[in-house]
């Protein structure tokens, strides 16, 4: 019997594939042209798959690293994507920093004071970082004067699951992983399993072997 063969399927399959290399290749360099006028640090090989929202406060900095890459069309990846990617300082003396070969789908970061993402980042679809609170808890203090901001660090080759929330003040240990949906309100040690609202260590690994410490 002769297996008929699925021609829809292998096209589609083949469109799929190349969504992002179709993407790029129309819009990177319009992006980076809009970045260098922004004032936005890029480094090599950095690519745009879909239009990201960046802004740049003035006295403020953001830095992208080499062979990063930010998906923002919505059919970037399978699970979808909500928004584009957002960096945003708006703050002065604020900074985004972002190492080498880091990616995010649909990622929100915004800086008031400073955010620092390490080397082999990976953020998930529609995560959020935030160093600030936007508003103070102290009804009298509302204003963008008056805001609550702590730096965050996240450390080299974490992975942060879709849709987690990183809050200020929080460092994320190397090798770290946080499970989808959750909350970081506290500092994460390296070589981590961490998931919940708010996020807690579950397991602890060896980085050089596959069974949990």
């Amino acid at each position: 019997m002769i297996q008929e063969i699925d021609f829809n399927g292998w096209f589609f399959k083949l469109l799929f594939k190349y969504r992002i290399k179709c993407n790029v290749f129309l819009f990177n360099r319009i992006i980076h042209i809009l970045c260098y006028i922004k004032k936005v640090k890029i480094g090599n090989n950095v690519r745009f798959n879909g239009f990201p929202k960046v802004h740049r406060f003035p006295d403020s900095k953001i830095t992208i690293g080499n062979g990063c890459l930010f998906n923002s069309s919505k059919n970037s990846i399978i699970v979808g994507l909500q928004k584009p990617c957002i960096l945003f300082t708006f703050a002065k003396g604020s900074e985004i920093i972002i190492g080498d070969n880091s990616g995010a789908s649909g990622a929100t970061i915004i800086a008031a004071s400073s955010i620092k993402v390490g080397k082999n980042v990976l953020i998930g679809a529609n995560s959020t970082i935030v160093d600030n609170d936007f508003h103070s808890s102290d009804p009298s203090q509302r204003t963008l004067d008056a805001i609550p901001t702590k730096p965050i660090i996240i450390e080299d080759n974490v992975f942060l699951g879709f849709n987690c929330m990183v809050l200020k003040g929080v460092t994320i240990g190397e090798n770290s992983v946080i499970g989808a949906n959750s909350v970081v309100i506290s500092n994460i040690p390296k070589n981590s399993i961490a998931i919940g609202n708010p996020c807690k260590v579950m397991i602890q690994r060896n980085w050089s072997g596959s069974q949990p410490v």
